[in-house]
C-alpha cells in the first residue's frame, strides 16, 4: 500500500540575519513511526503554490511556533505577543481552507490548534496569564519529552477512543488557548484550570486538534505516538 504523503507546516524564523524555515526533528520521527511521508511545508504566500500542495497531500499537520497576528481574530495585540510572522499566517490560513475544503485529514498541535480554531471563526486568549483567571503553569519548557500536567478527556471523543482513559498527562508549551470556540469544533479535553486541550470537528471531516505536543514525547511515553497512527490511518482512507 502507498503510504500517505503528510504536510508539516514549519516555524519562519530569523536566524543570525538569515531567514529561514525549520522544523523539530520530532514532527516527522512521529510521522514516519506511523507509516506516513513527511513533506515539509514552507511559508510561501502564493495560492497556486499552496493549492498544489494541498493537491499532493494525503493529510496536513499544522505545528507549534510564534503567535498568530490577533488582529485575525478582531482583537488589537496587547504586549505580551511579541513574536509574530505575517507570511506563516498567511500561509497557513489559506493552506487550512483548501484542506478543509477538500477533506483532507487535519490534525493541529500548539499553534497548530489555535490556527485551526481562528480559521473556523474562533478567537483565543492572547495571553493566558493576564487573561485567565487562576490559570495554572502552561509553559513548562525546560524539558518538553517530559510530561508537566493532567488533561481531563471527555467521553465519546476521538481523543477517547486514541487514549481509552479518562485523564493522561501531557508536556505543555504555550502562552496562549481558545477562549471562543470556531464553527463546528467541540471540545474535547481541559486542564484543569479550565484551559481547552483538545478539540475536535462536529461534521464530517477530519479535523483534530491538541494544545500541547504529542511529538516531543511519544518517544518516551508511547501512548502519545498513538495519536498520529490514528491521524496516519484516517490519511490512508482519504
Amino acid at each position: 500500500m502507498k503510504k500517505p504523503v503528510i504536510g508539516i507546516t514549519c516555524i519562519q524564523a530569523n536566524i543570525k540575519g538569515k531567514m529561514v524555515n525549520t522544523l523539530n526533528d520530532f514532527y516527522f520521527q512521529a510521522v514516519v513511526r506511523a507509516g506516513g511521508v513527511p513533506l515539509i511545508i514552507p511559508s510561501v504566500t502564493d495560492e497556486d503554490t499552496i493549492a498544489e500542495f494541498a493537491k499532493n497531500l494525503d493529510g496536513v499537520i499544522f505545528t507549534g511556533g510564534h503567535d498568530i497576528w490577533p488582529l485575525r481574530f478582531g482583537e488589537e495585540p496587547i504586549k505580551q505577543v511579541v513574536e509574530i510572522t505575517h507570511e506563516r499566517d498567511d500561509m497557513e490560513m489559506k493552506l487550512f481552507q483548501k484542506a478543509y475544503e477538500s477533506g483532507l485529514p487535519i490534525l493541529g498541535i500548539c499553534r497548530g490548534i489555535q490556527l485551526v480554531n481562528i480559521a473556523l471563526g474562533g478567537t483565543l486568549y492572547q495571553d493566558i496569564y493576564s487573561q485567565v483567571l487562576n490559570v495554572g503553569g502552561h509553559s513548562f519548557d525546560y524539558d518538553p519529552t517530559g510530561v508537566y500536567h493532567s488533561i481531563e478527556i471527555v467521553d465519546g471523543t476521538i481523543m477517547k477512543e486514541i487514549y481509552k482513559e479518562e485523564m493522561i498527562q501531557v508536556n505543555s508549551l504555550h502562552h496562549q488557548a481558545i477562549k471562543n470556540l470556531g464553527k463546528d469544533l467541540r471540545i474535547t479535553s481541559k486542564a484543569h484550570d479550565g484551559i481547552i486541550e483538545s478539540i475536535e470537528s462536529t461534521n464530517d471531516r477530519f479535523v483534530l486538534a491538541v494544545q500541547y505536543h504529542p511529538e516531543a514525547i511519544a518517544e518516551k511515553h508511547p501512548v502519545h505516538q498513538e495519536i498520529f497512527n490514528y491521524f496516519i490511518e484516517k490519511c490512508k482512507k482519504h
